[in-house]
């Protein structure tokens, strides 16, 4: 692992019966660089990055994180990262603030801590009016910024989002790349899961196909 690496996966599998979903994936994502990984629908990029983030255990191969076996030490490895799926995790009936405290609380941040943080999070992503919305009430664009917001909510090392863009408007695309590349600058790693090639080149530093 070089000293530039913050993950390294080196022959990753996954196997369901005798159906290969993910077969022998090897790369490495750099300190603070946008990595976008490709592929068409079924190609196998969510159970990769599930495998990665301790949501499904690999068949084979490792996934090496800051120094941490992210396989065999699940919760040390998620400690570090923010983990935005593909299809929201918050709740519904609880408003932006009350959702990105209770992420906060979920990572052991003290409230001081946490309801700070939440406030900088929904000036930063633009949602300071939707702050006492319930969550139900966003839009999809809406929606998918508070999703990534609660996942940087205890200021990971590394993010992992999933097709971040998919299903939303363009506005609300372009705002997200915008966000994403700020985060890199404040000195976040970002690895995204897309099928967009044109999203791809905009934002990412590398790109796995």
């Amino acid at each position: 692992m070089s000293p530039m690496d913050i993950v390294t996966v080196t022959d990753l599998s996954k196997r369901y019966g005798d159906f290969k979903a993910v077969n022998g994936v090897s790369f490495s994502i750099q300190r603070g660089e946008i990595f976008g990984f490709l592929g068409p629908n079924g190609a196998g990029k969510t159970t990769t990055i599930n495998m990665m983030v301790g949501l499904a255990r690999p068949s084979g191969g490792s996934v090496v994180i800051d120094g941490i076996d992210a396989v065999k030490s699940v919760k040390q490895a998620q400690s570090i990262m923010g983990i935005v799926p593909d299809e929201s995790n918050l709740y519904a009936e609880m408003d932006g603030f009350d959702n990105l405290c209770f992420c906060g609380s979920l990572y052991g941040m003290r409230k001081t801590a946490r309801e700070k943080r939440a406030k900088e999070l929904l000036e930063q992503f633009d949602l300071i009016k939707a702050g006492k919305r319930p969550f139900k009430a966003y839009s999809k664009g809406m929606r998918r910024k508070l999703t990534i917001a609660a996942a940087m909510i205890h200021t990971p090392k590394i993010l992992f989002l999933d097709e971040p863009t998919t299903g939303i408007d363009v506005e609300s695309a372009r705002q997200i790349r915008q966000l994403l590349l700020k985060l890199k600058e404040s000195g976040t790693t970002i690895f995204i899961t897309t099928h967009y090639i044109e999203e791809a080149e905009r934002i990412c530093d590398r790109i796995a196909f």
